[in-house]
C-alpha cells in the first residue's frame, strides 16, 4: 500500500524544528547537512551546516524536512494529522504542540466520536490530533 508523509520546509530552523517533533513524538531523528553531501560542490562554503534532509521515525511515523527551499508562506490548506493510541498519548502530543503555538480547536470529543483538537504550532504548521 502506498503512503504519504508530511515533508515540512523550513527557512534556516529545520534543526530547531525537528528536535521540537522529537520531543512531541519521540523516534529517531537524523540530520542530512549540504556538508559532506553531493550537493555541497553546488552550494557556498557557508551553507554548509544548512540541513538538506531531515527525518523523524519511529513505529508509525515519518516526517522528513529541509531548508533547502526557503518557503515565502505556510500552507493554510495543508494540516497533518497525528492519530494516536490512547488518551494520554493524546493528551501529551497535543499539550506539547501547542507550546508557543495557537489552538484553534480546543481538545475534546468530536462529532464523529474521537477524541480531537487543532493546533497551529509555533513554526506555523497546523496539526490535527485524534483518537480515533
Amino acid at each position: 500500500m502506498s503512503q504519504i508523509f508530511g515533508y515540512l520546509q523550513f527557512d534556516g530552523n529545520c534543526r530547531e524544528a525537528m528536535n521540537f517533533y522529537k520531543e512531541c513524538f519521540g523516534g529517531e531523528l537524523v540530520f542530512n547537512t549540504v556538508k559532506g553531501s553531493s550537493m555541497e560542490q553546488y552550494m557556498k562554503p557557508e551553507e554548509g551546516d544548512k540541513i538538506l534532509h531531515s527525518s523523524l521515525t519511529n513505529d508509525t511515523l515519518k516526517l522528513f524536512a529541509s531548508e533547502m527551499a526557503n518557503p515565502k508562506t505556510l500552507g493554510d490548506n495543508i494540516h497533518l494529522w497525528i492519530n494516536c493510541e490512547s488518551e494520554d498519548e493524546i493528551k501529551a502530543v497535543f499539550e506539547k504542540l501547542a507550546r508557543g503555538g495557537n489552538v484553534t480547536i480546543g481538545l475534546g470529543p468530536a462529532y464523529w466520536g474521537a477524541s480531537f483538537g487543532a493546533v497551529t504550532d509555533k513554526f506555523g504548521f497546523h496539526w490535527y490530533v485524534s483518537k480515533i
